[in-house]
């Protein structure tokens, strides 16, 4: 019989979030989050969402550069 117990499917993880910002696209890896095993949903902490955005708004020098490859959907 089922007894209407909750489980937990939240874990704590390090995430890459991915953001675009003034025609840019911004990547900021190993963010911590809470991670919904079901669903691969991101939550993030009030204050982590702060930092993120002050290192949008910041424009620091990156650790590395990457060259990404577009593509537009050209529909079905």
């Amino acid at each position: 019989m089922e007894t209407g117990v909750w489980k937990e499917t939240f874990v704590e993880q390090k995430v890459t979030y991915t953001l675009e910002y003034g025609g840019r696209f911004i990547i900021i890896e190993n963010v911590p989050a809470r991670v919904c095993l079901e669903t691969g949903e991101q939550y993030f902490a009030p204050e982590t969402v702060e930092q993120l955005q002050r290192m949008a708004w910041e424009q620091k020098r990156p650790v590395r550069v990457l060259t990404t490859p577009v593509f537009e959907f050209t529909g079905v």
